[in-house]
């Protein structure tokens, strides 16, 4: 009997033969290379990136899907299926032998808090490719200025190198979407392209988008004054959506100064 997709998991299943052999071609993977499937699910990708990889191990919430996976890679040695929230999942715990390379369609209900569990473990990650929906990746790669930039912005950009690399539409999928997915490359930095440290620049960023529409002045309030801000060259009157990485971690340190004992 076929799988039933299940809402609540947001599953929506690649079908499209042509999509999965980009996305392993955007991937690349080599015969020294261990991966990591987020939500594997019917194993379409799974099953055309085990001949060319050391090792895949795939994380799958769905008891029923994980059954059906652990039956079709039975004699696979190279696979290893963990029954568990990838939201909650270490992803470290695997990177022993190496960074790990990870990859998967994700949820749409998920996605923006699990790339911020990623965030916080990319020191055992060498890269990431996603399939997201296309407003995600939009999000991701946005530049100052943009609609699109915000704080998963920000934060991806103090983390990772994203690079949109394709478009796929709602009839590669089924049940078929209601909007428009797109594959994102996603490549740690092996050294932080500004000197900020993650906790005080999340809270920074955050406070700043919690009003987007307003002025810096009105949404930092409670973490700067304008004296402040104009101490640091920033105008006060900005919204958030014009700063730089670079201001924001100059408001970073700042905070940071302020915390210290």
């Amino acid at each position: 009997m076929s799988h039933i997709p299940r809402k609540r998991f947001g599953q929506n299943f690649l079908r499209d033969a042509e999509v999965v052999h980009r996305i392993v071609a955007a991937v690349a993977p080599s015969a020294t290379d261990h991966l990591v499937e987020i939500g594997p699910g019917e194993g379409v990708m799974t099953e055309a990136l085990l001949p060319w990889c050391r090792r895949l191990d795939a994380v799958e919430i769905d008891r029923d899907l994980a059954a059906r996976l652990t039956r079709k890679f039975q004699n696979q040695t190279r696979f290893q299926l963990h029954r568990a929230d990838a939201l909650q999942f270490d992803f470290r715990k695997l990177a022993e032998d190496g960074k790990l390379r990870i990859l998967g369609n994700l949820p749409y209900n998920i996605s923006t808090p699990l790339l911020f569990h990623l965030f916080e473990q990319t020191d055992g990650i060498h890269d990431m490719h996603f399939m997201l929906q296309k407003e995600v990746v939009d999000r991701l790669v946005a530049d100052p200025g943009s609609p699109d930039y915000g704080r998963l912005g920000i934060m991806a950009r103090y983390h990772c190198r994203a690079e949109k690399l394709f478009e796929v539409y709602p009839e590669s999928f089924f049940p078929q979407p209601k909007v428009v997915s797109a594959v994102v490359r996603l490549v740690p930095h092996d050294t932080a392209p500004v000197d900020a440290d993650p906790g005080p620049l999340s809270r920074v960023v955050t406070a700043a988008f919690s009003q987007r529409r307003k002025t810096l002045r009105n949404s930092v309030k409670a973490l700067f004054d304008e004296a402040e801000l104009r101490s640091l060259d920033i105008d006060p009157k900005a919204r958030a959506e014009t700063l730089s990485l670079e201001q924001y971690a100059r408001l970073a340190r700042r905070l940071a100064e302020k915390q210290s004992p």
